[in-house]
This record gives C-alpha cells, structure tokens and sequence, in this order.
C-alpha cells in the first residue's frame, strides 16, 4: 500500500481511536468522582446520595438513587458505545500499522516468524487473554479482590515477557495494552451492560433485580478503573524507546503499572482520608528510580571499540543504515518523509541528534525499524564509543 495513504489511514484511525478513548476515560473518571462526592448524609426518601456542582455557567443538581425511580424516566442515557468504538478503532488501528508492517513493527527480526505467524499469534493473544481473564473473575479468586488483582498483574507481566521475545519491544507493550483493553471492553458488553439492562428490566417487570449482577459488574468496574492509567502508559510507550527498547522492558512495564496503581488508588480513597497520600511521592519516587537504574552505561570501557572514533566513520555507518529513511526525500518506500522530523543526512544533523541515536541504536537497539538495513552490533559498539567520546 502506498505509504502516503497508509501514513493518512494511521492518522485518521489513531485520532478516532483518540477522541473515543477520552470520551471513555472521561466518562469512567467522572463517575467514578460522582460516586465518591455524593452527599449521603439526611438523603431525601429513595436516594442514596446527591451532589450539587457548577460547570460552564451553570448549577446542576444530580441525584442517586437507591435502586431506581418511582417511575422510570422515557430516556435513559446508556454508556457503553465509547467502549466499544474504543475497542474497534483500536483493533484497526493494531491492523493499520502492525499487521500491514508485519515485518517492520510487528516481529522481532531474530525470531524467524512470518507475518502470518506473527498476526495469528496477536490474535490469539487478544483471545486467550479475555477468556483466561473471565475465568479468574468467575472463579474463587473472584470473591477475593485484592489477590484476584495481583494475580492479573502478574500474568500480564508474564505476558510482556513471552511476547518481548517474539515481536519487538513496541509490539509487545502495544500488545499488552490491547489484551488488556480487549479485557476492559469485555467486562462492558459481557457484564457491566447485561447488569444493566437486568435491572431495568427488573423494575420494570416489578421483580427483585438478581443481587448477583450488581456484585459482578461492580468487580469488572473496578478493574476497569485500576487499568486505566497503565493502558495510557503504554498508549504512549512508543515515543519513549527507554522503555519498550530495554532488555528489561517488561520488567519496567511491570513497574509502571504497579505505580500507575498506586496513584489510582490514591484519587479512588482520597475522599475517605489521606491514609493513601503517601502514594503519589512514592509514585514519584519510583519514577525517578525507574530513570536512573535504567540508564544505559555509555562508558567506552564496556564498547567493543577502544581505540578513537572519528566523525567520517560515524557518518558512513549512518549513512548506510540510517539515511534511506531519515532523508529530506527518503529513498526508503516506506516513508513520504523523515520519520520524525528527523534527518541525518550531514555530518552537522548526524551530531544535532547524536542523543536520539543513541537511544534508539545503540542503547535499545529499537531502530533501524525491524533492523531492515542489517545494522551489525559492532557498528552500534563504534556509535555508542563514538557519542561517549563527544560526551567528553
């Protein structure tokens, strides 16, 4: 496919995916505020709660009920459509760029898959993943929260790392945010919507809603929201090779979650107390932590390379390997422009981001994309001593 079109088919795609992903968050955020804001001191007959707010010019009044109205309202608003069209534009969006760049974004060049192999692998993964999820929900476990939710932090972990050594570090975190999203979706159409529509159908009927409903899809709900923050993490992961690039990438994934929990769960108890507060420096904290114990050692004494690197050495090797994509007019039919913004066609633009180099080739080896160009490991030891030496 041309690389024009498909470069305006990702846009289109990845901003939908954008704009119905807010609405989603937005939505889940809100409520979940709503619910920990309401006023449930002296509520009038048939309410649990309510909550007075100001926005945009106007006073609102919202109100909870118990179980439900005397008489049920003629329009009742339903959320679910901006989950599913999340979930949709989302799966496209995996289609658009890695399963037509199979080769290029999706497999790890050393793992000897083929595409074919490589999309039915993240299929199943997608698969697998809401199916073993729904059985731990369903199971014992489902009764005990809190160890219900290390176990899945766990095995999604497990997941990064059986993935990482498959598809390339981008492909495995993206791919943990898509089982975990398929897992999200799920619990909308699968149990937080029946439960839903069970219980006006319930009071509708004059019957006592099913108590079973309302406990399952409070668990899903919560899922959901404790999952929030590390699927935009990894949303994002791909501007950060650091991360995804890093032979540990899994485990620093793992660290992102558990604080990305740590900071949810903050803002879900605040209105109790501030017994949690010490959360977020602790999340800060972890960060920092996170950056420094992942630094790369860029020392010459671990490079292959002893002796003194020169500028023309670098710019060859650059210029080989790099150049047909990062050009003003990539010769690389893959690319209508430099990826990025970036070019490194002279020896000035090659220096201007000699950073950049050297975390994208030398420090996790995320680039040449799918190394396509054959970039040799002794190529990277020369750039990485060549920057350690401007470094000096």
């Amino acid at each position: 496919m041309d690389p024009h079109y498909t470069e305006w088919l990702n846009l289109l795609v990845r901003w939908v995916h954008m704009i119905v992903g807010i609405a989603w968050i937005g939505a889940s955020f809100y409520f979940v505020w709503l619910e920990n804001n309401l006023n449930r001191k002296n509520p009038r007959d048939g309410l649990s709660g309510d909550l007075w707010a100001i926005h945009g010019g106007g006073i609102y009044h919202l109100e909870k009920y118990k179980l439900a109205p005397p008489q049920m309202p003629e329009h009742l608003h339903w959320f679910k459509w901006e989950a599913y069209t999340t979930f949709l534009s989302g799966f496209m969006l995996l289609a658009v760029v890695y399963y037509l760049n199979a080769s290029l974004y999706l497999i790890a060049p050393e793992s000897g898959l083929t595409p074919i192999e490589g999309i039915g692998i993240s299929i199943a993964s997608l698969v697998a993943g809401w199916f073993i999820y729904d059985f731990l929900c369903e199971s014992a476990l489902g009764k005990r929260p809190a160890l219900l939710g290390v176990v899945l932090l766990v095995l999604l972990i497990a997941a990064a790392w059986a993935l990482s050594q498959v598809f390339s570090g981008r492909a495995a975190y993206i791919h943990i945010g898509a089982i975990t999203g398929t897992m999200m979706v799920g619990n909308v159409f699968r149990v937080i919507m029946p439960g839903q529509r069970d219980l006006v159908a319930a009071i509708k009927e004059g019957r006592e809603p099913n108590p079973e409903q309302p406990a399952r899809a409070m668990l899903r709900s919560r899922h959901n929201n404790y999952l929030t923050l590390p699927v935009l993490f990894i949303m994002i992961s791909n501007h950060f090779p650091s991360t995804y690039g890093s032979e540990w990438n899994w485990a620093i994934l793992f660290a992102v979650a558990l604080l990305s929990v740590l900071v949810r769960h903050y803002f879900n108890t605040r209105h109790e107390s501030q017994r949690f507060a010490w959360t977020l420096p602790a999340a800060a904290l972890g960060m920092l932590t996170l950056a420094f114990v992942t630094h790369p050692n860029r020392g010459v004494e671990n490079s292959a390379v002893s002796s003194q690197v020169t500028n023309a050495q670098v710019v060859a090797i650059i210029n080989e390997r790099c150049t047909s994509c990062h050009a003003a007019n990539p010769s690389s039919e893959l690319f209508t422009a430099p990826p990025a913004g970036v070019m490194l066609e002279t020896e000035a633009q090659i220096i201007a981001n000699a950073a950049r180099i050297h975390a994208q080739a030398v420090a996790t080896q995320a680039m040449p994309l799918g190394n396509l160009t054959g970039m040799k490991q002794e190529e990277r030891d020369l750039i990485g001593t060549w920057i350690a030496q401007q470094a000096k």
